[in-house]
Order: structure tokens, then C-alpha cells, then sequence
């Protein structure tokens, strides 16, 4: 799993049947010490309802494919959570405002 940020969403008029009503999501990965963006955009496949400037885990590769809502699809990125709160060597680098 990795750490992203929402930039944006991705609107397909025409897809493969499998990802129809599926949404995507352009996401940024981010430092997790400083939540920068590195320039590393891609497309992800939202399972939880992600919006912008959200900060979230997602999994790539043949991972992508094993959520409920993934599988057997074409999919190689997914959005599978959405992160409140995380911390490293006890100092709170990221709490969502709730």
C-alpha cells in the first residue's frame, strides 16, 4: 500500500463494460513525511468514496484486483481507504480535518 493525494477525477464516456459506474480518480503520490506531491500522477479506481485533496491508501499492480469491487476487472490501481490519521516515530504528520 502507498500514500496519494485526490487531485482530480477522470470522467470516460466510453469504457470496457467491466468498469462501467466505476469511478476514477487522478491521484499524486505524496511524501508521507511532508505530504508533498512528487509529480507521479495515475488513475485509481475509488472503492470508498474518496473525494478531493483527500489523502489515501491505494494498491497497485495485481493487488488492485482483489478488493470486492475489482475483481475480475481491468483494473491496476485502487483507492481502498481513505486515511484520518497517521503518524511516524510518534509525531502525528497527518490528521484529517473531521
Amino acid at each position: 500500500m502507498l500514500i496519494a493525494i485526490v487531485r482530480g477525477s477522470v470522467v470516460s464516456s466510453q469504457k470496457d463494460k467491466k468498469i462501467e459506474n466505476l469511478k476514477m480518480l487522478l491521484l499524486e503520490k505524496v511524501d508521507p513525511k511532508t505530504l508533498k506531491g512528487k509529480g507521479d500522477f495515475f488513475v485509481a479506481i475509488d472503492t470508498v468514496g474518496a473525494g478531493l485533496d483527500e489523502i489515501v491508501l491505494f494498491a497497485s499492480g495485481s493487488s488492485a484486483r482483489m478488493t470486492e469491487l475489482t475483481t475480475d476487472r481491468p483494473c491496476d490501481c485502487v483507492i481502498m481507504a481513505i486515511i484520518d490519521e497517521y503518524d511516524i516515530n510518534g509525531k502525528t504528520i497527518y490528521k484529517k480535518d473531521l
